[in-house]
């Protein structure tokens, strides 16, 4: 099946797992595993999986490479480029896969396992809410030639072709410190999409003082802002944010911190800006690994962040240093859990059979425009 608007595909699937032949279901770990693993021997070189973090165990550890979007998006390129492998399959959500298939050889072909995988984030950010925006802004007496758009990874094809456009560029948790500077020395102001939260952190950290950050709400009128509001903000933060990294709070902190006094939090820069203020570290799912890996043993850790991701650190820092997640609930990412070794095993079989499930295409003009923005992110250091 090819997919050629992944926005069609979630209006298919939303709140709906993808379904599978029978033959797929009710198999026992066993056999899954030693069908997963038989089926990648036999392809070979033809392939390879490509995993995000948030990935659960039973799926992540058939993944050649393992990485967060940054990460997997440079490995996505670097495939395109050497060619070498004929099918790209990402374990991962649709705006990732959409990415590598942007990012590909022209022989190559990208497969989500679950077209049920989307992005909660990613789908409150629409190109034509984005078109309206430009306009309204202009209306309000803002020259939108001096906006910079700047968007999260986690976001279509379509929103990213949109900035690659208008001159704009992809960023990711990892690089958007450097992202964000890249495009002030371009414009006078940034739009920042569709993560207010990752917005607001970075800018802050930056210099750009609150008061110059304003909200652009894409549902109401003029973004819910005054001509007035829009012309003085140095940073348009789009109205949306991950279901996952709100759900952190301060008193969750606090809680923390009177079990463990001489613990450390660490959050990921999608939490709510009080509980990046609060945390005694923030940076990306990379930097979050690598600070606690690198930590003195003995340490103590609370985590702001998806639970998979969370609890397989903690495993690989045990019994040195003690890991614990933020939330005592734990914070799953759904859509990322979409992606399942039954569905993983019904992909490579397919293969195996001459058949292409949930191959993944980006329409030719959206990816021509959409690359602007990825290469540009991609050549910023």
């Amino acid at each position: 099946m090819d997919i050629k608007l992944l926005t069609q595909v979630e209006k298919e699937s939303i709140g709906e797992r993808q379904p599978l032949p029978e033959r797929y279901l009710r198999l026992s770990d066993d056999e899954m595993d030693a069908r997963i693993t038989a089926a990648k021997a036999a392809l070979g070189d033809r392939l390879i999986i490509l995993g995000h973090h948030y990935q659960r165990d039973e799926v992540i550890k058939f993944a050649d490479f393992i990485g967060d979007s940054l990460k997997l998006a440079k490995a996505a390129a670097a495939a395109g480029k050497s060619g070498e492998h004929e099918f790209i399959v990402f374990c991962g959500v649709h705006f990732m896969a959409e990415s590598a298939d942007i990012l590909r050889a022209p022989h190559q072909k990208v497969i989500l396992p679950d077209l049920a995988a989307g992005c909660s984030m990613a789908d409150m950010a629409q190109e034509d809410q984005l078109e309206l925006a430009w306009r309204e802004l202009a209306d309000m007496g803002v020259d939108v030639e001096t906006i910079v758009p700047v968007t999260y990874i986690n976001s279509s094809a379509a929103i990213k072709a949109f900035v690659g456009e208008h001159g704009g560029v992809v960023c990711t948790s990892t690089n958007a410190a450097a992202v964000m500077t890249w495009a002030w020395q371009r414009g006078q102001k940034l739009m920042m999409l569709p993560d207010q939260h990752l917005g607001r952190n970075t800018g802050y950290k930056l210099g750009v003082p609150l008061e110059r950050m304003v909200i652009w709400d894409p549902h109401e009128v003029h973004g819910g802002l005054s001509p007035e509001e829009a012309r003085n903000a140095k940073l348009f933060l789009w109205k949306g944010h991950c279901s996952v990294h709100t759900r952190f709070t301060v008193a969750q902190i606090e809680a923390f911190r009177k079990q463990h006094p001489e613990g450390k939090v660490i959050a990921h820069p999608e939490c709510t800006f009080d509980v990046v203020q609060a945390a005694d570290l923030s940076g990306s799912t990379e930097f979050i690994i690598d600070t606690v890996k690198g930590s003195p043993k003995g340490s103590v850790w609370a985590v702001a962040t998806e639970i998979h991701l969370v609890n397989r650190l903690a495993h690989q820092v045990a019994p040195d240093r003690q890991v614990v997640t933020l939330d005592p609930f734990g914070c799953l990412c759904s859509t990322m859990f979409r992606v399942s070794p039954n569905h993983l095993l019904w992909i490579l079989e397919g293969l195996l059979e001459g058949k292409v499930h949930n191959h993944i295409v980006v329409p030719d003009e959206t990816k021509r425009r959409a690359k602007l923005a990825l290469d540009r992110m991609l050549d910023i250091q």
